[in-house]
């Protein structure tokens, strides 16, 4: 296989293990919280409207620092995703984006509502995170774009669409949020 075939059969082959590794803990999830009659009980009483504000203001500060920087690095992202890169707006937005997703990552750690106090997946989540990210912005620094692209790429995604959609499950905060 040539180099510029290669590259495109291993970004394929990576988001076909995302996609499986992402529908085997939604499974999991599922099977933990009582199983697909539960969820599907749950879910099917769910009526969509505008954020309850007020159970957003009777979460405690970490959960509040959480979602402010979830909100932050998910529209950032997406502008530096979508946007050209390398420029100046590009790296003053990156500084953002790393700001808020470290953010992300280390109050994530003093969330601790399932698992009666412990860790749970998603944490693990938080921690490559808090890895990643120095990591990422190094490859930046010594212009390993490869690197940086595919490690910012994998954290927007793995954070905001795996960690995000475990977050909007029938029963949890950001469920009932937006759908309770």
């Amino acid at each position: 296989m040539s180099d510029t075939t290669a590259a495109p059969a291993a970004r394929r082959r990576n988001l076909m293990i995302g996609l499986g590794l992402g529908a085997a803990i939604a499974a999991f999830s599922v099977v933990a919280s009582g199983g697909v009659d539960s969820v599907g009980r749950i879910a099917a009483s769910a009526r969509p409207h505008a954020p309850d504000l007020a159970l957003l203001a009777a979460q405690p500060p970490a959960i509040q620092l959480h979602l402010v920087s979830v909100a932050i690095a998910f529209v950032v992202g997406a502008v530096l995703l979508l946007g050209p890169k390398g420029t100046l707006p590009h790296r003053t937005l990156g500084w953002t984006w790393a700001i808020a997703m470290g953010t992300v990552a280390v109050s994530s750690l003093f969330i601790r509502e399932i698992n009666e106090g412990g860790f749970s997946f998603v944490h693990a989540i938080s921690g490559w995170v808090i890895v990643a990210l120095p990591a990422a912005l190094y490859a930046a620094r010594r212009h390993k774009v490869a690197a940086h692209r595919g490690a910012m790429t994998g954290m927007y995604f793995g954070g905001m669409f795996l960690a995000g959609g475990l977050a909007f499950l029938p029963g949890r905060l950001m469920w009932r949020l937006f759908f309770g």
